[in-house]
């Protein structure tokens, strides 16, 4: 059975809530507008300098990796990673030997993974799935692609898909999908909503061309949540961890539901 956690009873900043810490492993909901790690860009603190700051005996844990100007990028403990406008549920690693074992639950694809998101438009089908290869965009270096005319090794990418809610607000349809990658490609899930011309409310590089002309259901972040983390653990406790809706989508939920009333 999975054991399911939704809120650990400790101290800790209110910024970066604890769902749930082990000996080898820390479980966080992390907040939309916080970096996992830093890129070699951008400055502010990140997950990883919070993460840090309580313990330090994990610095190095992890592989490294440098930035595109060849500098060594401090990523302590960071197994899998979300995009910085991206909230939800986040596991780091204390030590190295529950960063092997959890990097092989997301290497092989044995972490199942399930994100909510709001997207424009209407959804006509019940469920479905997203079976596009993912490259890089011609056109803008930020960005992948997963349209005719991606550049690079195409990298095969699956993500399974349900509308659980839809609805008009302020005269412009919306959609509500509970989403579940089979693959963890980068930006899988803004790229491939945006293959299918349903790309994530708020969603500044994939949906530019949306967000001006939108009310963006008054969303003030790109609309993506990564609600709940299916892992093994490197002690064999099969867990389930669930970062409760954030205001703004239980918010957004009920504008759709009011305007159909």
């Amino acid at each position: 059975m999975f054991g399911i956690h939704t809120k650990k009873e400790c101290t800790t900043t209110p910024e970066i809530p604890i769902l749930f810490e082990s000996d080898d492993v820390l479980v966080v909901n992390k907040p939309a507008g916080v970096m996992v790690h830093e890129d070699g860009h951008h400055g502010g603190e990140t997950v990883v300098d919070w993460f840090l700051k309580r313990y330090p005996e994990a610095q190095g844990v992890g592989e490294a990796q440098k930035s595109n100007r060849g500098e060594e990028l401090e990523r302590s403990g960071v197994v899998h990673r979300l995009d910085t406008e991206t909230s939800g549920v986040l596991i780091l690693a204390k030590n190295q030997v529950a960063f092997e074992h959890l990097k092989a639950q997301f290497h092989d694809r044995l972490a199942k993974k399930e994100y909510r998101a709001f997207v424009y438009g209407p959804v006509r089908e019940r469920w479905g799935s997203i079976d596009k290869p993912i490259g890089r965009s011609p056109k803008d270096f930020r960005k992948r692609s997963a349209m005719p005319g991606a550049k690079g090794t195409l990298r095969d990418a699956l993500t399974h898909w349900e509308c659980i809610g839809a609805g008009r607000y302020r005269g412009e349809d919306f959609s509500y999908l509970k989403l579940k990658p089979e693959t963890g490609r980068t930006h899988q899930i803004r790229v491939h909503l945006r293959a299918i011309e349903r790309p994530i409310v708020g969603d500044a590089l994939y949906a530019a061309h949306m967000i001006e002309d939108s009310s963006n259901l008054d969303f003030s972040r790109m609309a993506l949540h990564a609600h709940v983390l299916e892992v093994t653990l490197p002690r064999g406790e099969q867990e389930r961890f669930i970062a409760p809706l954030p205001l703004e989508f239980e918010e957004a939920s009920e504008r759709l539901s009011a305007e159909e009333e």
